[in-house]
């Protein structure tokens, strides 16, 4: 039994439901512990004077801690990496993550549709790696907790950006880091509705060779592989000289 299966039963238990009616409406329910389930979601608006950006946002569904938090251009499968690599490197591994059903986190048959859990997009082969289940929202009703997160900091946040005469993304970004995340979490984390906790230490291992996407190519007999419009040598090694017609997994941040 998985480590997220085994949690879901746990908070099951607690709840007095059973364990089949707790998967089907986990959106229902606040998890149990921390790290048991995180949110990701962006919010694209009008931060500061004249210009949209995305804030993205990675937070506890226990707590309502905000781990990750910054702006981006535009949201996508690079600023959603960003986000489970900032938290894991700064506290560790997590059992489950709600998105929404964005192109970057989901494959659907059609727009508005079910997801097709068995057609992964880069993120979802990311996160099968790392042994991170993934949960899909289907209903306004299931994202309300990032969406209540939102509307305060698209009130509170714009004020403060506008007060702190910031206006460039590397600036509010800096803000966001060193002022306005910390007191966020210091005024609105709350504590968990059990003791507990479903934290993991991060066992190790290359996240950069993870959390990044993966595109197979075949080696050419030049030693060659074409990406992006690119010729990307592959040098050769004593144990082999030659690596025509090998697939190579390129990876991409």
């Amino acid at each position: 039994m998985r480590r997220t299966e085994l949690l879901q039963a746990e908070a099951a238990r607690w709840l007095g439901v059973g364990e089949r009616s707790f998967r089907r409406s986990m959106h229902r329910y606040e998890a149990a512990w921390p790290w048991m389930m995180l949110h990701q979601d962006g919010s694209r608006h009008q931060w500061v004077p004249g210009v949209y950006w995305d804030l993205m946002v990675t937070m506890d569904d226990a707590t309502n801690e905000h781990y990750s938090m910054f702006f981006v251009e535009e949201e996508g499968t690079a600023s959603s990496f960003q986000g489970i690599r900032e938290v894991i490197e700064g506290w560790g591994l997590f059992c489950s993550l709600y998105t929404d059903r964005g192109s970057h986190y989901w494959h659907t048959g059609q727009a508005g549709g079910k997801v097709d859990k068995g057609a992964l997009t880069q993120f979802g082969r990311a996160m099968q790696q790392l042994g991170i289940e993934m949960i899909p929202a289907y209903s306004p009703q299931a994202r309300g907790r990032s969406e209540r997160a939102f509307e305060t900091h698209q009130d509170r946040l714009v004020k403060e950006l506008a007060l702190a005469g910031i206006t460039e993304i590397e600036e509010a970004n800096r803000y966001l880091r060193e002022v306005y995340l910390p007191a966020y979490n210091a005024e609105f984390k709350r504590a968990p509705r059990d003791q507990g906790s479903a934290f993991v230490p991060d066992q190790g291992g290359d996240l950069g060779e993870i959390l990044c996407e993966h595109h197979e190519r075949v080696v050419g007999n030049d030693h060659c592989v074409s990406f992006a419009g690119l010729k990307l040598q592959i040098p050769g090694d004593t144990h082999r000289l030659h690596h025509g017609q090998f697939v190579r997994s390129v990876t991409e941040p």
